[in-house]
């Protein structure tokens, strides 16, 4: 249709040019304008025959199926559950985003789209095949009930919960609010019961926000409902008895949300009328621009936006159209890469489908897409974009930016070397259970601006660690195990079991050295998580903004305004790809993490 109607207006212009041409002359550009649109037309019907016929008979097919197996299958079955794996099945050959929700699963679809779900306000996690309690949110329905995080989960409403996965767990726990929920726990040794009256839980979008060395520090931690009026009302409070100088807006692990409100975020600081994003898809429907709609709230204040490998979607959206308008010095690492957009679309008999729709790209024309799932192949996660296959563009001052993997901060920040006891006791939770312990121990603490372990108290946490494990490696204790296992069904000399028992020893004791060796990286690490049991999140965050080096180097930033100027002009080059150099090595994993919050419409 764009092509015919592009000939219809040459046609036009030349009956209006050559205005002394026969008649016969005049009509030939429409002639031929309608026998092209015949042509595209007639291409267009046959393909989309050829689609519908392609989808009718294979949905035929798998109704056969499906039919079959229920009727002759040897096991009885359940139909609802069959169906829902063959969907998840279908659609995980897609893009990690793409999901069906039957009606049962309604509520995690509401909580995708909206944050908010009916339930106590407490996260669970199997540890050693139990469904321990890891965290309680402030003021929750958990926390007024008495629950601890550590509680280890025994039955919901009276049904155990033994053999039951985390998912079915949370699924029972969740519920309407106002509705009472009986939970057995098991805390040391001991069986107790609570029944926390169940309320509507919203994720807070602003978890923390603080003057630090007068720059307004905000940390976001999702793009839900009214994310940018949190972002306005915390900046506003900050500003109320004093003029920052800047603003760190902390974007480091925030999967995103919505689209609109990363729109509605950009606009706090971009002139109205900017177009912040714009996406494209299959449907022309899903073409569509979004642009700032009001006066901004600040143009002038300088900013500094924190980003890590987990900073996706919505989250990529406001670092990557800052960083297109010059309007932020972007800090950290490289993040996620997610250019792709959902929608929800309703299906019969009280289903939902999220399913991917469109690319997204930022003022400057670049789509960050990390990942090529249209090269996804069974068993793999999709094809990495390779840098050669980039390119470039420019943002409004000049410099030059890449699409296809991600936005590269301004400035990178390198991670601290994580050293391999440190993921170790990470792993083995040692660090969250002396939390737990600690927190029985001790009725209160000093503030998260003040608290620090003393040195006695370092001492017990490594003597706790000693006393729980073997070599506190998870992986190496159970290569022991197995390897004691398979000594135990067939005679082996006894110079054989001393030697194991030598080098187990061994083990022991570099991993008791590298305790103190590396007590500068876990102190802080088992500080904060001492500080969250009496805390919570904001507490986690107060404490961690002390030992954080790239709120550092974003105050040095913000402070020195002849630097600032510099990077966010055309004669700053920002750097094209990350240098992983001694990076650690969870970081690396992250990168190919998904997002849990996609980025939604």
């Amino acid at each position: 249709m764009i092509l015919y109607h592009r000939l219809q207006v040459l046609g036009h212009g030349n009956l209006l040019y050559h205005s002394n041409e026969t008649f016969r002359m005049k009509k030939l550009p429409i002639f031929l304008s309608g026998v092209l649109f015949a042509s595209v037309a007639t291409s267009w019907i046959l393909k989309t025959s050829d689609d519908f016929f392609e989808v009718t008979k294979n949905m035929e097919i798998f109704t056969s199926v499906y039919k079959e197996v229920n009727t002759y299958y040897v096991d009885e079955l359940k139909p609802g559950e069959l169906m829902k794996t063959g969907l998840d099945a279908m659609l995980s050959s897609l893009d990690p985003y793409t999901h069906f929700f039957p009606e049962s699963q309604i509520e995690d679809a509401r909580f995708e789209q909206s944050g908010t779900y009916g339930g106590i306000g407490a996260s669970f996690r199997q540890i050693d095949q139990q469904i321990t309690l890891m965290e309680i949110y402030e003021n929750s329905p958990a926390q007024k009930a008495g629950l601890m995080p550590g509680d280890v989960l025994l039955e919901v409403n009276g049904r155990p919960v033994k053999g039951r996965s985390g998912e079915e767990v949370m699924r029972l726990v969740k519920g309407a609010p106002k509705t009472e929920v009986v939970l057995k726990v098991l805390r040391d040794k001991e069986e107790l019961t609570f029944r926390p009256l169940r309320e509507e839980i919203k994720l807070k979008n602003v978890s923390y926000s603080t003057l630090v060395e007068n720059m307004a520090y905000i940390r976001l931690e999702h793009f839900m409902p009214n994310a940018a009026a949190d972002v306005k009302a915390a900046f506003l409070k900050l500003r109320e008895n004093t003029r920052p100088e800047g603003v760190i807006l902390d974007l480091r692990g925030n999967p995103g949300g919505l689209l609109h409100e990363a729109v509605n975020l950009c606009n706090l600081f971009l002139d109205k009328g900017k177009e912040v994003v714009f996406t494209k898809g299959k449907v022309k429907e899903w073409n569509k621009s979004f642009r700032t709609l009001n006066a901004p709230l600040d143009k002038e204040i300088p900013i500094a936006v924190l980003v890590d490998g987990r900073s996706a979607s919505a989250s990529e959206i406001v670092a990557g159209t800052f960083q297109d308008y010059d309007r932020a010095v972007v800090l950290g690492n490289r993040t996620f890469g997610k250019g792709l957009v959902q929608i929800t679309r309703p299906i019969k008999y009280n289903g939902q489908l999220k399913v991917t729709t469109s690319k997204y790209y930022t003022p400057s024309g670049r789509c960050i897409q990390a990942i090529d799932y249209s090269l996804k192949t069974s068993g793999d996660k999709g094809r990495r974009i390779s840098d050669s296959l980039q390119r470039a563009f420019k943002t409004q001052a000049g410099r030059t930016v890449y699409d296809g993997g991600g936005v590269m901060p301004d400035i990178e920040v390198a991670d601290p070397l994580i050293h391999d006891i440190v993921q170790d006791l990470v792993r083995s939770n040692l660090i969250f259970f002396f939390a737990n312990k600690y927190r029985k121990e001790h009725p209160s603490i000093a503030s998260p601006e003040s608290f620090e372990l003393t040195d006695a108290e370092y001492e017990a946490f490594c003597r706790f660690v000693m006393e729980r494990t073997g070599s506190f490696s998870p992986t190496l204790d159970q290569a022991f195990a197995q390897l004691e296992k398979s000594m135990a069904d067939m005679d082996h000399p006894t110079e054989i079991q001393s030697g194991l028992n030598t080098l187990k020893n061994a083990f022991r004791k570099e991993k008791e050295a590298e305790l103190k060796k590396f007590a500068s990286e876990i102190r802080p690490l088992l500080a904060e998580e001492i500080v969250s049991r009496y805390y919570y999140n904001s507490g986690r965050t107060a404490y961690r903004l002390r030992h954080d080096g790239d709120v550092r180097e974003a105050i040095a930033v913000l402070k020195d305004r002849t630097r600032y100027k510099h990077i966010l002009s055309s004669a700053y080059e920002i750097p094209r790809r990350e240098k992983f150099g001694d990076r650690s090595k969870l970081r690396e994993v992250l990168l190919y993490e998904t997002p849990s919050t996609p980025l939604e419409e």
